[in-house]
């Protein structure tokens, strides 16, 4: 099956604004004016390979080139008629993802989309329609042209209930999908495409748009769900049947595995890009469990704090050594991990000398008396942290520069901030 190249570490997007704002130590960046995102969560059954048709889908697609080009010299004159490219006033942000790498991050606005590099930080990338314009949901695959697009906001661009695999070298739409009911999110590997309605997930072929599986998942508002990037090893996580239940799919292997993670609800969830670790929260947001997603063992819970909170985000570091968490407390929080992935590759990738200096969770001064006291007093409390606005809502991944974090705010606001992998403490804000 052909899959889609990628482009080099350097982003190929046209610029049309190459003098970014810097950022001065104490302020964040501001992508522009924003506006806020949204919340979460029924029931049915365990795993059958039903390819047939799904009764919620009713899928249709037109792709005329399915193995696209590279955006190598991307539409230097992306739109003959120059106000596509011209920035509207006050656009609200509808959507912020970052790319599989995390090297990116697009985000989806009343009147279009943009992409950004992260580091250094600057806008690369934007396209703004003419009609209409919302994108409530953009999803990049990797740094190539690929794009899937969701309507959004007052005005949408696209109908809610489809997705839109856009190409922007050719700058149009090559494929389409519809269902009944409203796309709740998209995830792209290069070779398969993962739409998250309300109670059901489908898997697509990406060469073809042809239907593969299809998941029955509790209700699922946020569109929780996440994929490994790895070749030829697809796992997929997702809300199971239950309240507190995740779901893994081993593609691969045939298998399906059922985790019981917590008593309340699933929040937010994240996997390694091996897909052998998964991170969890519940809605209580107080705890968050790491487990083997091979065989479902819990291998290390961390306390991100003692009164409830909202979590928005989890995010591995690349050899699964730190796990970043952010809630709407306001504080971004790192916790370094007893285990790295299991896989060989990522144990080399960390070298003795990092293994040796990393520093631990931190555990409470009563920790000697485990069993005695509540489980609070025991807890495993983050390395590192960043405090941002409490209440606004920021999505958070690691930077490629060694033991940075990234975030992005629904505020329109861009953090990147470094950690001391030793002494921990409050991290330090860099300026981009």
């Amino acid at each position: 099956m052909a899959a889609l190249s990628t482009l080099p570490s350097s982003p190929s997007w046209p610029n049309p604004n190459p003098n970014p704002n810097p950022n001065p130590n104490t302020n964040p960046t501001f992508l522009f004016l924003a506006s806020p995102m949204e919340d979460e969560q029924k029931q049915q059954e365990p795993h059958e390979d039903d390819k047939n048709e799904a009764e919620e889908q009713n899928y249709s697609h037109s792709i005329s080139s399915l193995v696209p080009p590279l955006l190598q010299n991307p539409n230097p004159n992306p739109d003959p008629n120059p106000n596509n490219l011209s920035p509207s006033p006050c656009p609200s942000l509808l959507h912020v993802s970052f790319n599989q790498d995390s090297g990116c991050f697009a985000t989806g606005t009343s009147h279009g989309f943009r992409i950004y590099n992260c580091d250094p930080f600057r806008e690369i990338f934007r396209r703004d329609f003419d009609n209409g314009g919302g994108i409530g949901v953009v999803e990049m695959l990797f740094r190539c042209n690929i794009l899937a697009l969701v309507g959004g906001g007052p005005d949408p661009q696209y109908a809610l209930n489809k997705v839109m695999i856009w190409d922007d070298h050719q700058s149009r739409c090559i494929g389409e999908l519809s269902f009944r009911s409203e796309v709740r999110a998209v995830k792209l590997r290069r070779d398969r495409i993962v739409v998250v309605l309300e109670q059901k997930i489908f898997v697509y072929n990406f060469s073809d748009l042809k239907l593969l599986h299809q998941i029955e998942t509790i209700v699922n508002v946020k569109g929780l769900c996440a994929v490994s990037q790895e070749a030829g090893n697809f796992v997929l996580v997702c809300p199971g049947l239950q309240k507190g239940q995740v779901r893994v799919e081993h593609y691969a292997s045939k298998r399906t595995k059922f985790i019981m993670a917590h008593d309340s609800r699933i929040a937010c969830f994240a996997l390694t890009q091996d897909g052998q670790m998964l991170a969890t929260a519940s809605t209580k947001g107080t705890l968050v469990r790491i487990f083997n997603a091979i065989d479902g063992t819990l291998l290390q819970e961390v306390r991100r704090g003692a009164d409830r909170a909202e979590i928005y985000s989890l995010a591995f570091s690349s050899t699964a050594q730190w796990l970043a968490v952010s809630s709407d407390k306001g504080t971004i929080h790192v916790f370094g991990l007893k285990v790295n992935s299991l896989s060989p590759g990522n144990e080399k990738s960390r070298s003795a000398s990092d293994a040796n200096l990393a520093v631990t969770s931190p555990t409470s001064s009563l920790s000697f008396m485990k069993g005695v006291l509540p489980k609070y007093f025991s807890s495993e409390w983050s390395v590192a942290r960043f405090h941002l606005i409490e209440g606004s809502q920021y999505i958070v991944a690691f930077g490629h520069q060694k033991n940075t974090v990234v975030v992005i705010g629904m505020d329109g606001s861009f953090y990147r901030c470094e950690f001391d992998p030793v002494n921990g403490g409050e991290m330090s804000q860099l300026e981009v």
